[in-house]
């Protein structure tokens, strides 16, 4: 499995009236989630594009816990529990507040899709070879 963390502090723009993060936001924080996961294995999405390959969202779920208040500091976990075989990825998101409660859990799907054939491919093999040392036990067996 491959966890990574990133922070993000929630901004005046981004509550209601209530001083919450508005629900809509939460995908936001996903993104930055899965794009910081992505750049903390040494690779971004830039570099995707540059190769030809988007990664549209096809799907996302979301279940809200307890709210994210105006100035919380939320760590935003985001994780790979398997190894993409298709063209989909999913990125399981975790919000955590500063105390470390849990607020809000989601699941965002998405597919690589080359921009040039205009058709859903594989995992590129640049962004496999980073990921597959997180699902390679220590025999050596997945």
């Amino acid at each position: 499995m491959y966890t990574a963390t990133t922070q993000i502090r929630v901004r005046y723009g981004e509550t209601d009236q209530m001083g919450y993060l508005y629900y809509g936001y939460y995908a936001l924080y996903y993104e930055v989630g899965r794009a910081e996961a992505i750049r903390q294995l040494g690779f971004t999405y830039r570099e995707l594009e540059e190769m030809g390959v988007m990664m549209p969202v096809a799907e996302m779920n979301a279940k809200y816990y307890r709210p994210a208040l105006y100035d919380d500091l939320i760590t935003v976990k985001t994780s790979l529990k398997e190894i993409p075989e298709g063209s989909k990825i999913h990125f399981h998101s975790e919000l955590y507040n500063e105390a470390g409660t849990l607020l809000n859990v989601g699941v965002t799907t998405l597919v690589f899709y080359d921009m040039k054939e205009k058709k859903k491919v594989h995992m590129p093999k640049e962004l496999s070879d980073r990921l597959q040392p997180f699902f390679t036990n220590r025999s050596g067996n997945e």
